[in-house]
């Protein structure tokens, strides 16, 4: 885990246990990146709830109830599907966070209109009942932009938490 990873993942677990608040993660490209990150940790089952990896379209459906109907007209990688991920990881979780990805983190699977490095992710929360949503595009190899974008969720989930 990188050290900016990893002091994410200490700022999101100050955060979460001062609010005595649980979350859980919704991954699709990081592949379990971000739960992973967070379990690192000693002391997560406080504050880590669950994760879902939901590489495919089937199990975005199946385990986060993201619409087929909207992926099908937006695309896997879009943010209606991100926010519909992160809503799910919520009402499937005991949890009151969620945070959820979805890109292309390549070499290949890249095109004109979401290339290689797109990745949307959204953060929920039940209190107050928010959902956020960004698009980024990241440079590098799989690694780097899956790692990006790790980095990325934590640290913006863990500013939502500590603004709620």
């Amino acid at each position: 885990m990188t050290s900016l990873i990893q002091h994410h993942c200490e700022d999101l677990a100050q955060a979460l246990l001062a609010q005595k608040a649980r979350m859980a993660a919704a991954e699709s490209c990081t592949g379990g990146m971000i739960a992973a990150s967070c379990t690192n940790l000693s002391g997560s089952s406080a504050w880590f709830e669950r994760g879902f990896v939901t590489y495919s379209n089937e199990a975005k459906t199946d385990m986060l109830s993201v619409p087929p109907t909207l992926i099908a007209q937006h695309g896997a990688v879009s943010e209606e599907v991100a926010k519909a991920m992160a809503l799910g990881a919520l009402a499937h979780s005991k949890a009151n966070f969620s945070v959820a990805v979805t890109g292309v983190a390549g070499p290949t699977g890249g095109s004109p209109e979401k290339p290689v490095g797109t990745v949307w992710l959204a953060w929920a929360s039940k209190n107050p009942a928010q959902c956020i949503s960004i698009r980024q595009v990241f440079t590098g190899d799989r690694q780097t932009v899956r790692e990006a974008t790790t980095a990325l969720a934590l640290a913006q989930l863990a500013k939502m938490v500590a603004t709620s």
